[in-house]
């Protein structure tokens, strides 16, 4: 299930409307329709921290893998990591769509992939020129 999905099902689940939801999180109605749309996610812990308050739940009940993987590249590597993590899951997900595989083969293969995203990542910062680089790194 979908970021987005899951925040409408818990929704509905409390009975209460987008705009209550939108109340008690203290964010826009817009960015509400957005997440359950599935056109955004949060921008950082604390957003989608106050939207699990406010529905009950927890970070790992509210996000899937997918989307886990999608924060955590966003979080590490900003908004183009956030980019090229979407664009990965989108890609795994129609070699998924029709394939033979069973659940437990997808997570191996989903899991495998992100490792080495995660290795590529980390090893094309040996070769990002300084003037890129964050100050913190570079005071190392």
């Amino acid at each position: 299930m979908l970021f987005g999905d899951r925040i409408k099902e818990l929704r509905n689940l409390l009975d209460i409307s987008q705009q209550e939801l939108a109340n008690r999180t203290g964010l826009s109605l817009r960015s509400i329709q957005n997440y359950e749309s599935n056109t955004r996610y949060p921008k950082d812990v604390a957003i989608l921290n106050k939207l699990c308050a406010a529905l009950g739940t927890t970070i790992e009940d509210m996000m899937s893998e997918e989307d886990q993987f999608v924060l955590d590249a966003a979080t590490k590597y900003g908004s183009r990591g956030k980019k090229d993590a979407e664009t990965l899951v989108d890609e795994i997900g129609g070699l998924f769509a029709g394939g033979e595989l069973n659940e437990d083969d997808k997570d191996k293969v989903f899991r495998a992939i992100t490792d080495m995203y995660w290795k590529a990542k980390d090893n094309n910062k040996k070769y990002t020129p300084k003037k890129y680089k964050k100050n913190s790194e570079s005071d190392k």
